[in-house]
Protein backbone atom coordinates (compact mmCIF):
# COMPACT_ATOMS: atom_id res chain seq x y z
CA UNK A 1 0.00 0.00 0.00
CA UNK A 2 2.93 2.21 0.78
CA UNK A 3 4.72 1.51 -2.40
CA UNK A 4 1.60 2.33 -4.36
CA UNK A 5 1.26 5.81 -2.45
CA UNK A 6 5.12 6.23 -3.09
CA UNK A 7 5.12 5.26 -6.73
CA UNK A 8 1.60 8.06 -7.58
CA UNK A 9 3.15 10.64 -5.60
CA UNK A 10 6.42 9.84 -7.84
CA UNK A 11 4.06 10.27 -11.22
CA UNK A 12 2.59 13.81 -10.41
CA UNK A 13 6.34 14.73 -9.62
CA UNK A 14 7.70 13.69 -13.09
CA UNK A 15 4.34 14.93 -14.81
CA UNK A 16 4.79 18.75 -12.51
CA UNK A 17 8.52 18.15 -13.78
CA UNK A 18 7.85 17.61 -17.26
CA UNK A 19 5.16 20.63 -17.53
CA UNK A 20 8.03 23.19 -16.32
CA UNK A 21 10.43 21.57 -18.76
CA UNK A 22 8.26 22.39 -21.49
CA UNK A 23 7.24 26.00 -20.91
CA UNK A 24 8.49 28.20 -22.69
CA UNK A 25 10.45 31.67 -21.67
CA UNK A 26 7.59 34.38 -21.12
CA UNK A 27 5.06 31.12 -19.93
CA UNK A 28 4.67 30.02 -16.52
CA UNK A 29 2.60 26.71 -15.66
CA UNK A 30 -0.56 28.64 -14.58
CA UNK A 31 -0.74 29.65 -18.40
CA UNK A 32 0.01 25.83 -19.47
CA UNK A 33 -2.80 24.29 -17.13
CA UNK A 34 -5.56 27.08 -18.30
CA UNK A 35 -4.67 29.39 -20.80
CA UNK A 36 -7.45 31.72 -20.19
CA UNK A 37 -6.39 32.46 -16.63
CA UNK A 38 -4.45 34.93 -15.16
CA UNK A 39 -1.41 34.03 -13.89
CA UNK A 40 -1.07 37.38 -11.22
CA UNK A 41 -4.70 38.96 -10.02
CA UNK A 42 -5.19 42.22 -11.94
CA UNK A 43 -2.98 41.58 -15.24
CA UNK A 44 -5.04 43.84 -17.45
CA UNK A 45 -3.27 41.49 -20.45
CA UNK A 46 -5.16 38.57 -19.73
CA UNK A 47 -8.82 37.45 -21.33
CA UNK A 48 -10.13 39.08 -18.12
CA UNK A 49 -9.87 42.73 -19.39
CA UNK A 50 -12.91 43.74 -21.24
CA UNK A 51 -15.61 42.31 -18.97
CA UNK A 52 -16.19 45.67 -17.90
CA UNK A 53 -19.71 46.39 -17.07
CA UNK A 54 -21.77 48.98 -19.33
CA UNK A 55 -21.19 52.31 -18.22
CA UNK A 56 -24.35 54.59 -17.63
CA UNK A 57 -26.16 57.20 -20.12
CA UNK A 58 -28.37 59.55 -19.75
CA UNK A 59 -30.59 61.51 -22.29
CA UNK A 60 -30.99 64.61 -21.73
CA UNK A 61 -31.36 68.65 -22.98
CA UNK A 62 -28.63 71.17 -22.77
CA UNK A 63 -29.52 74.26 -20.43
CA UNK A 64 -25.78 76.02 -21.03
CA UNK A 65 -23.13 75.85 -23.26
CA UNK A 66 -21.16 79.31 -21.81
CA UNK A 67 -18.10 77.09 -21.23
CA UNK A 68 -14.95 75.77 -23.48
CA UNK A 69 -16.16 72.40 -24.35
CA UNK A 70 -18.33 71.96 -21.42
CA UNK A 71 -21.73 72.17 -21.60
CA UNK A 72 -24.62 71.66 -18.92
CA UNK A 73 -27.10 68.74 -19.61
CA UNK A 74 -30.48 68.68 -17.87
CA UNK A 75 -31.99 65.41 -17.26
CA UNK A 76 -35.70 65.18 -15.92
CA UNK A 77 -37.23 62.29 -14.61
CA UNK A 78 -40.81 60.98 -13.49
CA UNK A 79 -41.37 59.89 -9.92
CA UNK A 80 -44.17 58.66 -8.35
CA UNK A 81 -45.13 60.73 -5.17
CA UNK A 82 -45.14 58.63 -2.13
CA UNK A 83 -47.90 60.71 -0.79
CA UNK A 84 -50.10 61.91 -3.39
CA UNK A 85 -49.73 58.98 -6.14
CA UNK A 86 -48.98 61.69 -8.55
CA UNK A 87 -45.75 61.77 -10.69
CA UNK A 88 -43.66 64.68 -9.92
CA UNK A 89 -41.24 66.10 -12.50
CA UNK A 90 -37.43 65.68 -11.06
CA UNK A 91 -34.81 67.54 -12.72
CA UNK A 92 -30.91 67.27 -12.50
CA UNK A 93 -27.72 68.88 -13.83
CA UNK A 94 -24.51 67.23 -15.47
CA UNK A 95 -21.28 68.66 -16.43
CA UNK A 96 -20.38 67.15 -19.58
CA UNK A 97 -17.26 67.16 -21.97
CA UNK A 98 -18.19 68.31 -25.18
CA UNK A 99 -15.89 68.06 -28.24
CA UNK A 100 -18.88 68.19 -30.67
CA UNK A 101 -20.16 71.55 -30.24
CA UNK A 102 -23.99 70.80 -28.61
CA UNK A 103 -25.59 74.26 -28.27
CA UNK A 104 -28.37 75.57 -26.00
CA UNK A 105 -31.48 73.58 -26.77
CA UNK A 106 -30.32 70.08 -28.21
CA UNK A 107 -31.30 66.67 -27.33
CA UNK A 108 -28.18 65.08 -26.33
CA UNK A 109 -27.13 61.53 -24.94
CA UNK A 110 -24.14 61.39 -22.54
CA UNK A 111 -22.15 58.86 -21.00
CA UNK A 112 -20.74 58.25 -17.43
CA UNK A 113 -16.30 58.93 -17.52
CA UNK A 114 -13.53 59.00 -15.46
CA UNK A 115 -13.25 62.74 -13.84
CA UNK A 116 -12.18 64.71 -16.16
CA UNK A 117 -12.23 68.05 -13.61
CA UNK A 118 -13.37 68.62 -10.14
CA UNK A 119 -16.98 68.02 -10.96
CA UNK A 120 -17.46 66.95 -14.65
CA UNK A 121 -17.68 63.21 -15.00
CA UNK A 122 -19.69 62.84 -18.30
CA UNK A 123 -19.37 62.99 -22.08
CA UNK A 124 -21.35 63.93 -25.00
CA UNK A 125 -21.57 60.80 -26.86
CA UNK A 126 -24.16 62.32 -29.73
CA UNK A 127 -26.51 64.94 -30.41
CA UNK A 128 -29.69 63.30 -30.93
CA UNK A 129 -31.74 66.27 -31.92
CA UNK A 130 -30.86 69.96 -32.96
CA UNK A 131 -32.93 72.65 -31.14
CA UNK A 132 -35.16 74.67 -33.53
CA UNK A 133 -34.31 78.24 -34.28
Amino acid sequence: MAEENLEAGEDTARGDAQAAEETTSGENLAHRVAPNVDAQPGNAAGTEAGKRGQRAQKIGVVASDKMEKTVVVRVDRLIKHPKYRRYVRRTSKFMAHDESGATIGDKVRIVETRPLSARKRWRVVEILQKAEK
